[in-house]
Parts: structure tokens; C-alpha cells; sequence
């Protein structure tokens, strides 16, 4: 029987917890019965009821007894974009410190925020981990995936969602909008199908694979993404109404065009590669054997949070 399983409430520590997806984590962590310690760099908690230690994974020393007594690490906080020795400092490094201060404090189970862009660029229908090769392309990817070996080396828990939407998200629907405004027509390809999940969802899936009996996960890594893809022209559509980006209606380009325009715009192009080939991954095992029934699909789900966005992603524009 784990810790967490006694009379005793378990301690879990949240990094990142200042984060997009970490804001999500510690809401839904909230509900359980848990005491939380909540870790971030520089970004600001807010009023919270739970402990806030401040800690730098770019700085080892920082984190000497950030896990003292604690049970369950929930580990949210990445490096995404930046120079390359920031996120070898912040995702690689960082990651290994965190990890071997969780060993030495006891800690009895580790589950870390991944991402699916560990697999590169290509086209993915359906695969689970085991069946996919990891292929980072960017330094970010790159150096995630070497926190996924910290992790995994410890005998820790691996989630990989692939696009996450929702309150808080400055790179999925905003870098939609971008590409919409970069381009002078529609792509054919805008068929494509993606898997995306919730920050909603991808917390709860996050806080139950922490406080799950030991035993209900059956591997070490797992999509955490919603059953029913998404068409990229369906997401496109949500961009477009939410900001006012312009919808191409009457022309029609080729993909190979389409990347020739965005040649100067990296995130726009890394952005078309996404919608212009699927990007499926098979999340059913993780929702199964943690007897979860996922959220409601982006379809049904936008609309709660159309005017989030809409005063976000203008406000940005």
C-alpha cells in the first residue's frame, strides 16, 4: 500500500506551478485530499492556501530540501523556446537536479509533464509510445527528452500530451492566429486530423496519475491527449473567430507555397507543418486505467472558453 494510501494525507510538490498547465495542476490538486507545496522560479502563485517555495532548476543548489517530506513530485515546469544552453540549463540539467533531490528526500512516485514533439516532425496516426521512436528536432525537444530519461531512470511516470488548449495558452490557438494572418490563402491539407486535450482535462490526468493506487498504471509513458482528434481546419476556424484573423476564402496555395511565404516566420511554419499533416496519438490506455471518462471534445468544450481567448489573443495582437 502506497503513503498516500494510509490515514496520512500525502504531501505533493507541483513544479511550475505558476505555469499554464500548472495553475490547472494545482486547481485540480485541490479538490483531492493532499497538502500541496507549490514550486516556481520567478512567476508569482498568487494568494494561495498552500506552502510556495521558490526554487531555480537553472540553479541546483536552489532546490537542496524543496522535497523534504514530500510524497508525490508533480513535475510541470519546462523551458519552451529560448537559447539552447537555457533549455539544456532549465530541462535537462534542472530536470536530473530536481530528480535526484527527489531521490534522496524519499520521494515515492515522480510524474512528469512531457510532450509529444519529443517524436519530431512526421505524421502520426494513432501510434502508442512504445510503438513510436523518439526524434526531437529542436533544442526544446531535445532537452525534454533528456528530462524524460532523469525521470524514467528514477522508476518515474511520463505524460505526453500534444497541443494543449485553454485559459492560460499562449501558444496553440495564438500561433494558429499568427499563421492565418502570414498567409495570402487557404492550404490544401487543412484536413489534417491532431489530438489536443485540455489544460482542464490534461491536470486531471496529471493529479490522478500522482494519487493513483499503486499498481493502476501499467507503463511508464503515456499520451495524454482527448480520444476524438481534431480537424485542423476546425481549430483554424476557432483562431480565426477569436481574433478576427482573416479567413482565406477565395485562393487556394500549395503546402510547398504556403512554406516558401513563411520561410522568415519560424513559429508560423512550424505551425503550418502541424495542420497540413496528421498528428494522432493514441490516448485511450492512460484514460482506462485510471477509470477516468475524458472532458468533453474541443468541439463541445471551445465555447466556454471562446471569450477567454478572444480578449487574450486580441489583446495580444
Amino acid at each position: 500500500m502506497s503513503r498516500w494510501e494510509s490515514s496520512r494525507v500525502p504531501t505533493v510538490l507541483i513544479s511550475g506551478a505558476a505555469g499554464f498547465v500548472g495553475r490547472h495542476v494545482v486547481r485540480e490538486a485541490g479538490r483531492h485530499r493532499a497538502s500541496l507545496r507549490l514550486m516556481s522560479h520567478h512567476r508569482p502563485v498568487g494568494p494561495s492556501p498552500h506552502t510556495v517555495v521558490r526554487a531555480d532548476l537553472a540553479a541546483p543548489a536552489s532546490l537542496h530540501g524543496v522535497c523534504e517530506g514530500v510524497d508525490v513530485l508533480i513535475h510541470c515546469a519546462a523551458r519552451i523556446g529560448g537559447s539552447d544552453e537555457a533549455n539544456e540549463a532549465v530541462n535537462a540539467r534542472g530536470t536530473a537536479a530536481l530528480v535526484a533531490e527527489a531521490r534522496r528526500a524519499g520521494v515515492r512516485r515522480i510524474v512528469h509533464l512531457s510532450t509529444a514533439s519529443v517524436y519530431g516532425r512526421g505524421t502520426f496516426r494513432g501510434g502508442r509510445p512504445a510503438e513510436l521512436t523518439r526524434n526531437p528536432r529542436s533544442a526544446t525537444s531535445r532537452t525534454r527528452a533528456a528530462a524524460e530519461d532523469a525521470v524514467l531512470a528514477a522508476g518515474g511516470t511520463v505524460l505526453r500530451p500534444h497541443l494543449v488548449y485553454g485559459v492560460g495558452d499562449v501558444w496553440v490557438l495564438p500561433g494558429l492566429a499568427g499563421l492565418l494572418r502570414a498567409l495570402p490563402g487557404g492550404v490544401a491539407g487543412w484536413t489534417a486530423a491532431m489530438s489536443l486535450v485540455s489544460a482542464t482535462d490534461l491536470a486531471r490526468l496529471l493529479v490522478a496519475s500522482a494519487l493513483a493506487p499503486a499498481g493502476t498504471l501499467t507503463e511508464s509513458v503515456y499520451h495524454a491527449v482527448h480520444p476524438a482528434p481534431v480537424a485542423a481546419y476546425d481549430l483554424l476556424r476557432a483562431a480565426a473567430a477569436c481574433t478576427g484573423a482573416p479567413w482565406p476564402q477565395q485562393r487556394q496555395i500549395t503546402a510547398d507555397r504556403a512554406r516558401s511565404v513563411l520561410r522568415t516566420h519560424r513559429e508560423a511554419a512550424y505551425a503550418l507543418d502541424l495542420m497540413t499533416s496528421d498528428h494522432v496519438f493514441d490516448g485511450a490506455p492512460l484514460w482506462r486505467e485510471l477509470r477516468l471518462a475524458p472532458g468533453p471534445c474541443f468541439g463541445s468544450d471551445f465555447p466556454r472558453l471562446a471569450g477567454w481567448y478572444r480578449t487574450s489573443l486580441v489583446t495580444a495582437a
